[in-house]
């Protein structure tokens, strides 16, 4: 059995998954935030509570907002801030006295979608976080690409590609460059574009349980009643978002992109996006599926579950 545990911002979520990978258990407490201590006794009492219900003792991955410094092993980039500096792996496994893989939860969307979601049967995946941040991981045959510094799938932050009339050098970005897809594509900036200001600084990592927040659905809803300022935002993000896919396809040349994040749920990126990517793909045609996610918030825990089928994570 494999139990998968998504560590978030607001809530922390254990969810048990059997060999077909039918769900067994889902439990969830809030998150103990600004507390380090807490939230590993958190995480344990979760995991430990779910194996005495179950009678079983499962393997163990974790999905967090941030990632695992290869150099150092220490969480960095967590919009969680008070994971970051932290030997978070090594603190679980003396826990839970077992080894634990802990991964991004962009990687864990992905893994879960490539698995048993909307990518299912599909060879190559890209998974996408679209919500407070901008983020990805890539899936070959059922195992998620880490890479040499644990960056694999990080496209948020390239700038964007062939960058038009007004796009240059691009907005800042937390990471301390400018032009960054993510600054372009975060929900925080089809709001400030729709307002007719330059787009904000984003302020955090991705997360995949992390939406786009109410302002950028309410910009689509505004788009789809003809309001003019909505309207034209929208349009801009798609046709950005559409380049920035297209530089991945360009790379990385998947079998599907699957979305996820706050900003998935909106239908016209899946009609009006691959028409636009196309001029873009140095191709004479674009086989590349553009898919809505299956499983929703649950893909984080779920991929979180199989992260040690996946061969991904530190632990």
């Amino acid at each position: 059995m494999r139990l998968g545990v998504d560590l978030g911002g607001t809530k922390i979520e254990v969810a048990c998954l059997d060999g077909d990978g039918r769900e067994l258990l889902r439990r969830r407490v809030p998150t103990p935030r600004g507390d380090y201590r807490a939230t590993l006794a958190a995480v344990a009492a979760l995991v430990h509570d779910a194996e005495r219900e179950l009678g079983l003792r499962c393997s163990v991955g974790v999905g967090i907002p941030g990632a695992v410094s290869a150099r150092t092993g220490l969480v960095k980039n967590a919009n969680s801030t008070w994971l970051n500096g932290r030997p978070l792996g090594q603190d679980l496994d003396a826990a839970l006295r077992r080894r634990v893989r802990v991964a991004n939860d962009a990687n864990c969307f992905a893994i879960s979608e490539a698995a048993d979601g909307a990518a299912a049967g599909f060879a190559t995946v890209f998974g996408v976080i679209l919500g407070t941040g901008v983020g990805g991981g890539l899936v070959v045959n059922g195992r998620v690409l880490t890479g040499a510094n644990a960056i694999a799938g990080e496209w948020g932050h390239n700038p964007l590609p062939w960058p038009g009339e007004g796009e240059w050098p691009g907005p800042p970005c937390w990471c301390g460059r400018r032009g960054c897809i993510e600054a372009w594509l975060c929900g925080s900036a089809l709001v400030r574009d729709a307002a007719g200001g330059s787009v904000p600084v984003t302020g955090s990592r991705p997360s995949a349980d992390a939406g786009a927040g109410t302002d950028a659905l309410a910009i689509v809803r505004a788009a789809l009643d003809g309001e003019a300022g909505a309207l034209g935002a929208l349009d801009r993000y798609v046709e950005r978002l559409a380049r920035g896919l297209a530089s991945v396809i360009n790379v990385f040349d998947p079998d599907a992109i699957v979305l996820g994040g706050g900003l998935s749920n909106v239908d016209a990126l899946y009609e009006r996006v691959p028409p636009r990517w196309q001029p873009y793909v140095f191709s004479d045609t674009v086989r590349t599926a553009l898919l809505r996610n299956r499983h929703g918030d649950s893909s984080g825990v779920r991929g979180a579950a199989r992260l040690w089928d996946a061969g991904e994570g530190c632990g």
